[in-house]
Parts: structure tokens; C-alpha cells; sequence
């Protein structure tokens, strides 16, 4: 194997660190959907969810990856503070 070539399959440091970025996302979305009261609501966003992250689970180009990851993040923000502002009503 040349230097710097990786076997098919294997990741690279910025796929694997980006891999761990969109995993730890998923988590925190279905986390936060979790603390959803209502059940109908909780089932059609983690269905969402899920939808999302298999729509665009081949994708390799990395900046690509960095504005979805970024998308990803900004939607969780607001759903988090969905969620504060229905805890303080």
C-alpha cells in the first residue's frame, strides 16, 4: 500500500472525525425529541430525524458534510429552545 493511501473501507482522519461528529448529532436530536410530551409529535420528529440522516448518509464531500453538520446543529438549538420556552409555560 502507497503512503498516504488507506484500504477500501477505511476511514481517513476527517471522514472518522466527521462520522463521529454526525453520530454524536443524531444522539443529541433523538435526546432532545425524547423530552417531547406528546407521543404523535415525538414519533413524527424522530421520524424526521431519521429520514434526514439516511437521505444523506453517502455523502463525501466534505464541506457538504461541514454545512449539514452545521445545519443539523442550528435546527437542534431551535428545537431546544422549543422545548425551554413550553417547560416555562
Amino acid at each position: 500500500m502507497a503512503a498516504g493511501r488507506l484500504a477500501a473501507g477505511v476511514l481517513g482522519l476527517k471522514e472518522f472525525i466527521h462520522r463521529k461528529n454526525v453520530l454524536s448529532l443524531y444522539r443529541k436530536i433523538l435526546k432532545a425529541i425524547n423530552q417531547i410530551p406528546n407521543e404523535g409529535d415525538k414519533q413524527h420528529l424522530k421520524n424526521w430525524a431519521r429520514q434526514e440522516f439516511k437521505q444523506n448518509k453517502n455523502a463525501t464531500d466534505q464541506d457538504t458534510i461541514r454545512m449539514m453538520l452545521t445545519h443539523g446543529n442550528l435546527q437542534l438549538q431551535e428545537l431546544d429552545k422549543m422545548l425551554r420556552l413550553s417547560k416555562l409555560n
